[in-house]
């Protein structure tokens, strides 16, 4: 993390061109939640939502804090879900039950946590990130995530607003701007 701080990497964020409606409604998604719940998105009608994909052993894990502390902030505006997934050097090796307790006990995490799954694009990849990095789905958006940490927004109506690439806090001035317009 260290280098792509210093040469700005991993510091892309990228915005909607026009609100550019969905081709496949958000809402019509699901999500497996870590307690293996569904979580069913039609639920966040009229609020925004900040998807993430998370890791236990990557040098962005403190933004759970950050995270949790949005949440916590803008709980009545905003829903966000961390998506644990293996998919960068090997981050996070632990069970479902295991990254639950990791980001309680070290974060006090209380936004919901879905199964550990794969972000990036290929058959196995997350149907909800599949949505977030397909334009076909989207309306406008083929970045998947370029690491750990990666964010997406989506408005009240469901249209995907931002992305953000790790290196960019949730804490950032420019971050809490996009979640509060």
């Amino acid at each position: 993390m260290g280098v792509g701080k210093l040469f700005h990497a991993n510091s892309k964020v990228m915005t909607n061109p026009g609100s550019i409606e969905p081709t496949l409604s958000f809402y019509s998604l699901k999500a497996t939640a870590n307690n293996g719940e569904e979580i069913d998105f039609d639920r966040f009608k009229g609020k925004k939502v900040l998807l993430v994909n998370t890791a236990s052993d990557c040098g962005y894990t403190g933004q759970y804090d950050d995270l949790q502390k949005l949440y916590s902030q803008f709980k009545d505006q905003l829903i966000v879900i961390g998506f644990p997934a293996n998919d960068f050097s090997d981050q996070e090796k632990g069970s479902d039950q295991e990254i639950a307790k990791f980001c309680k006990l070290n974060y006090g995490v209380t936004f919901p946590l879905a199964r550990k799954s794969s972000v990036v694009k290929g058959s196995e990849q997350n149907k909800v990130f599949e949505w977030l990095s397909h334009k076909t789905e989207n309306g406008w958006n083929d970045q998947e995530p370029s690491w750990n940490f990666s964010k997406y927004l989506v408005n009240e109506q469901g249209v995907l607003l931002n992305y953000f690439d790790p290196s960019i806090s949730p804490g950032s001035e420019e971050f809490i701007s996009a979640v509060t317009h």
